[in-house]
């Protein structure tokens, strides 16, 4: 039930494609039928059993094709242009949610696994609400539309058609029951290799220096054999699956010719009669074809369902209007304590006030807690214990993520996205002009910039690549200037500066004491122009 919850929720975003789906499949259900009775009148005419023009029955035939037609390209039209609309939407929503989750702090899914989901598994889903689903019911229509017109003609002919649909509804049950588990073998090992392939390009670099390359592809032959070998089981099962009802259908087909054959031989059936038989007995046993692979469809839709809701398992982070402080504004911790799950406390019983106005450098070995830290300034992570404070000159409020508008973040290593210098600056402030950014860019003692051919329209790619480390964490600065928020948190943020740019940046940014800067370092020169220092040891 909570399943199908969470797909009327999803489908109530998508009504449009589905119910001009659902109309042009009831209205190719209707041109079907009627084609049937075009075809057996004109043959009617032909053969004279019926009077009327030949004429006039093979036009209203052509009449009847070019709607067809016409309802296929509308079909398509619709599929290709709602389908990667209603897509869109449904990617973005989920990664919406992703992004306003709160922080795990050990992430339990690997990156490639929540890509596989976000591309695979919502692709799946949109096809089955806005496809699938709204053409089952042209299906059924074309499935009771064809037997009624069957029964008209001959009852007993119609329920022999029809005589092998118990059977299916009796091996249904146990069908979607193996199919699910298949399918969920699949879909995680597809996860797995996509995460191997990933993680490969990602770091091919460290990958050609250990000379790691047969290792690496080793272990993708590995993934890629697991997901064979589950391919292989679920196409085995889907195979014998298919074989008996299909071999249902061709049996209760040839009766069908059989019988119609008898009747037109003892002259109680006339040709065309014996054509519209076997016409309709195909839009019988077509939909009911159709039918049985909407199960199939039913056991992905529900897997990929599955696979998006733990996607949201992890609560929301607090909603609502920013909180924001006066500048200088300061944190304070009192008395904190942070343990990961079951592990032993990375930070205990912490206290330190980061003065609004100052400058502090937190120092420690690895493992001593820094990173911790820092995601319990940002509020990524809340403390166990204690309280995390952000106060100004005139009140303290303990920390939120609504608070999270006070601080400018500049995390460890190269967060530079692919695109423009340009495109990476403006997501510090979006309505920044050109001279607002080389103003932060000479700040951050990035004046290169302005020399390159394109300035900055100079195009990164993935991870700044075409820039040295030391110019892309200068251009990671000059964005958190823009930004300019009343507390910047540096995680290492001058490691690949030369000591005279890591002095003057040091001097730029400490001109000024309307801003709380803290600095995750080692470097000494950093230290020097701190007010005070924060020495953090393994518990």
């Amino acid at each position: 039930m909570q399943i199908l919850r969470w797909l009327w929720s999803a489908w109530r975003g998508n009504r449009l494609q589905a119910v001009l789906n659902a109309l042009i499949g009831v209205l190719m259900v209707a041109v079907s039928l009627a084609q049937v009775w075009a075809v057996k009148r004109a043959i009617d005419v032909a053969a004279g059993s019926a009077g009327g023009s030949l004429l006039w029955a093979v036009a209203v035939m052509g009449l009847l094709i070019l709607t067809d037609f016409g309802l296929n390209i509308s079909s398509v039209w619709v599929r290709n242009i709602l389908g990667i609309r209603a897509q869109n939407r449904m990617q973005q929503r989920m990664l919406d949610r992703l992004l306003r989750a709160e922080w795990a702090g050990r992430e339990r899914r690997h990156s490639g696994d929540v890509i596989n989901r976000l591309e695979t598994d919502v692709n799946n889903v949109v096809t089955f609400l806005t496809e699938t689903l709204p053409n089952t019911l042209g299906v059924l229509l074309l499935f009771i539309g064809a037997f009624s017109y069957l029964f008209s003609m001959d009852r007993l002919l119609a329920f022999v058609t029809v005589a092998i649909l118990p059977l299916f509804i009796g091996v249904s049950k146990l069908y979607v029951r193996r199919m699910r588990s298949l399918t969920r073998m699949v879909r995680n090992s597809d996860s797995q290799v996509q995460s191997v392939l990933q993680e490969a390009i990602q770091h091919r670099l460290l990958i050609k220096t250990l000379e790691g390359t047969g290792a690496m592809v080793g272990k993708l032959a590995h993934t890629q054999q697991q997901l064979r070998y589950h391919v292989l089981q679920r196409t085995r099962f889907s195979v014998l699956s298919n074989f008996v009802l299909n071999f249902g259908f061709s049996f209760s087909y040839l009766v069908a010719f059989l019988w119609a054959a008898v009747r037109m031989s003892q002259h109680t059936l006339t040709f065309g009669g014996m054509t519209a038989f076997l016409q309709l007995v195909n839009r019988i046993q077509t939909p009911a074809r159709s039918l049985s692979k909407v199960v199939p469809a039913f056991v992905s839709v529900f897997t990929a369902a599955e696979r998006l809701m733990e996607l949201e398992e992890a609560p929301l982070e607090e909603q609502g209007e920013p909180v924001a402080f006066d500048a200088p504004c300061g944190v304070r911790l009192t008395d904190v304590t942070y343990a990961y799950e079951a592990d032993a406390p990375v930070i205990d019983h912490l206290s330190f006030d980061f003065r609004p106005g100052t400058c502090t450098a937190i120092l420690g070995e690895t493992g001593a807690g820094k990173t911790t830290l820092i995601r319990l300034i940002l509020a990524l992570i809340h403390p166990q214990h204690g309280q995390v404070e952000l106060y100004d000159g005139r009140h303290a409020q303990r920390l939120s993520p609504r608070m999270r508008c006070n601080f400018v973040y500049v995390p460890q290593g190269n967060t530079l996205l692919s695109g423009t210098i340009r495109d990476n600056l403006l997501l510090g402030r979006r309505d920044a002009s050109d001279e607002e950014m080389m103003q932060a860019l000479h700040q951050a003692c990035a004046d290169f910039v302005s020399e390159l051919p394109a300035g900055l329209d100079t195009l990164c790619s993935e991870a700044g690549g075409g820039l040295s480390e030391g110019q892309a964490q200068r251009i990671t600065i000059a964005r958190a200037l823009l930004r300019d928020r009343p507390i910047m948190l540096f995680d290492e943020s001058t490691s690949a500066l030369d000591p005279a740019t890591e002095q003057q940046l040091l001097s730029n940014l400490l001109g000024t004491r309307h801003r709380t800067i803290i600095f995750i370092t080692h470097r000494p020169a950093v230290v020097k122009y701190c007010d005070g220092v924060l020495r953090l040891n393994r518990c």
